[in-house]
C-alpha cells in the first residue's frame, strides 16, 4: 500500500474498500500497579486533519504535545470512546481479560459504529465486525495512535486527581507505575484501595509494611 500522510494508509485503504468508518483502539496504564487502565476507541475521517500533524505513539511524545494533539483528535474526531477500568476489576478478572473487555466497550460506544476496528498488537474477541491486529499500530496507524493519546492523557489527569487524595505515593511524578519511590512509599505506608493487589510489587512491598508495624 502507499504511504500516506499522517500515517492513514490502513484508514484510507479500508475505507476505499466499502470497510469504513474505521475506529482505533488502544489503552494506558497495563502496565501501571495503582489505578485504573484506561481504553479508548477513536474514528477519525479518512481525509489529513492539519492539527494532527506530528501524531504518533503516545509514548513518544511528550506531555505538552500529547495534551495539545487530545485536544485535536477530540475536536476532529468523527467519534472516540473512553474507558475506565477499576484496579478491583483488574485483580477479579486479571488483566488481559480486564482489558478486552475494555476494548470491547469503548467500540460498543462509538457512534456511528465502526466497520473496521485497528487494534494495537492482539485481537478483540467477540467483536461484531471485522478487525486487523497491527504490532506496533500505536506508530503505524493515525487512528490507533489517536486512541493511544486519548487513553494516555484521560487516564494521566485522572491520576494526577487521585494524587490529592493519596499524596503519600508521589503519583504525580511516575503516575502509578512500579518504579522505585513508588513502591518504596508501599513499603511505608502500605498500599491504598487504588492498588492492583494481584500485582507480585505491590503484594511483596505491602507484607513488608504489615510486617513492619506488626513488630
Amino acid at each position: 500500500m502507499r504511504r500516506l500522510k499522517q500515517l492513514r494508509t490502513y484508514e484510507v485503504a479500508l475505507d476505499k474498500a466499502g470497510f469504513g468508518p474505521v475506529a482505533g483502539v488502544d489503552e494506558a496504564g497495563r502496565g501501571a500497579c495503582f489505578g485504573p487502565m484506561t481504553v479508548a476507541a477513536c474514528i477519525l475521517p479518512p481525509r489529513p486533519v492539519k492539527a494532527l500533524e506530528g501524531l504518533t505513539d503516545s509514548k513518544q511524545l511528550t506531555a505538552g504535545k500529547r495534551e495539545l494533539l487530545y485536544d485535536a483528535i477530540v475536536t476532529a474526531s468523527t467519534s472516540f470512546a473512553i474507558v475506565h477500568i477499576s484496579a478491583a476489576e483488574i485483580d477479579r478478572r486479571g488483566i488481559q481479560a480486564a482489558n478486552l473487555d475494555g476494548a470491547r466497550r469503548a467500540v460498543a460506544l462509538l457512534e456511528p459504529s465502526p466497520s473496521y476496528v485497528l487494534m494495537d498488537a492482539f485481537r478483540i474477541p467477540g467483536l461484531p465486525m471485522p478487525q486487523l491486529p497491527i504490532v506496533g499500530g500505536d506508530y503505524t496507524a493515525r487512528c490507533i495512535a489517536a486512541a493511544s493519546v486519548l487513553a494516555k492523557v484521560s487516564r494521566d489527569r485522572l491520576i494526577t486527581a487521585m494524587a490529592e487524595e493519596f499524596p503519600q505515593y508521589g503519583l504525580e511524578a511516575h503516575k502509578g507505575y512500579s518504579t522505585r519511590a513508588h513502591l518504596d512509599a508501599v513499603r511505608r505506608h502500605g498500599a491504598s484501595v487504588q492498588h492492583r493487589y494481584s500485582y507480585a510489587n505491590i503484594r511483596e512491598a505491602n507484607e513488608v509494611y504489615e510486617g513492619s508495624i506488626a513488630r
